[in-house]
């Protein structure tokens, strides 16, 4: 009798592909739900510790959460505001640079031109018209403003979460049919997501200021923006350091000259050296538990499936798979894929 061509192995196989496959674009289709959802997940994982300590100074926890989301939107609101100033003020100052965009540009047309590559000056001239930078800066504030409501929604969902977490592991214990197990892998989890991020964290803020305080004893121009900037993509791993570094570089290239540029790149090299390849691993100790290529496939994946909060968000994300993965049977296997065997 010949051997069947499909096993029931097989089968099983296929049918899981097709299962996660109908799921991820079920995710990938919700994501303007899904993602307000798990970014708010992520910030009540950063602010309990913090609720925790103050409960323990004996303040009621409503009123522990209540202070620190006061807090947070007064930042928020001080940080739009400077962030419209300042892009404000860059759209005002654009058109005494524009004879400084468009003479690099002449210099290289005719080396251009000799490569075959047929660009006009005149035509790139018109992308950095100061009218058409004040409509793009108008249409961000206007959409800043319009995100308002978005955070307002954003942490009314931090806030619940915060409320429900004395309750919450009663409740997952219930919903369990091994409750001691199940437990331990949750608490295994918000400790790794919870200690990735808090250092993160940290690590990002102090990261900006060094980059602000960097790019202002360069004197160089929005030097705010460019440190709120290297804070925000320090998220991100292995790319965010040079994300961050572009903007800066390109604008003092353009507009102080190739010197001050060659000082900007090398005062970010510096940093990203000492924070990123010194700092960050002696402060997150033994590692994440996830090999190179993995924290590299798993910004590229999440960044896919989730957008710009997935890329941010990919390592904690990544590191709950994993563990989530470990307590299966089947799923063990793929875990030991996703770990880094020098950090075990």
């Amino acid at each position: 009798m010949a051997k069947p061509i499909i096993t029931l192995n097989g089968l099983k196989i296929v049918i899981m592909l097709g299962m996660l496959v109908v799921i991820l674009s079920g995710i990938r289709f919700a994501a303007d739900i899904i993602v307000p959802f798990i970014l708010a997940l992520f910030i009540a994982v950063v602010l309990n510790p913090v609720v925790q300590r103050m409960t323990r100074c004996r303040i009621p926890r409503v009123i522990a959460v209540s202070l620190l989301i006061v807090i947070i939107v007064m930042l928020m609101v001080l940080l739009l505001a400077y962030l419209g100033t300042s892009l404000n003020e860059l759209a005002r100052t654009l058109p005494q640079y524009r004879s400084s965009l468009v003479i690099p540009l002449q210099r290289i047309e005719p080396w251009l031109q000799r490569a075959g590559i047929g660009v006009s000056v005149d035509e790139l001239a018109k992308y950095i018209d100061p009218n058409a930078a004040m409509t793009l800066v108008t249409n961000l504030l206007t959409q800043l403003s319009n995100a308002m409501s978005s955070i307002f929604l954003l942490l009314l969902t931090v806030v619940f979460m915060l409320l429900e977490v004395p309750q919450l592991p009663e409740k997952l214990q219930q919903m369990m049919s091994r409750p001691v197990e199940g437990m331990v892998a949750i608490q295994r989890a918000l400790d790794s997501v919870s200690h990735y991020l808090v250092l993160k964290t940290a690590i990002s803020i102090v990261t900006g200021l060094v980059a602000w305080g960097m790019l202002a004893a360069l004197d160089v121009r929005f030097a705010f923006v460019w440190g709120l900037l290297a804070f925000a993509l320090n998220y991100i791993p292995n790319i965010g350091s040079v994300l961050a570094a572009l903007p800066p570089i390109i604008q003092v290239l353009v507009f102080n000259g190739f010197y001050d540029a060659l000082l900007v790149l090398a005062g970010y090299l510096l940093i990203n050296l000492v924070f990123g390849n010194i700092l960050e691993p002696r402060i997150m100790g033994r590692g994440l538990g996830l090999s190179t290529l993995v924290v590299f496939l798993s910004l590229i994946f999440w960044g896919w499936l989730l957008g710009p909060v997935g890329m941010l968000l990919s390592v904690p994300l990544t590191i709950i798979v994993k563990i989530a993965l470990e307590q299966t049977t089947g799923g063990q296997s793929i875990a030991v894929l996703l770990s880094d065997l020098n950090k075990r």
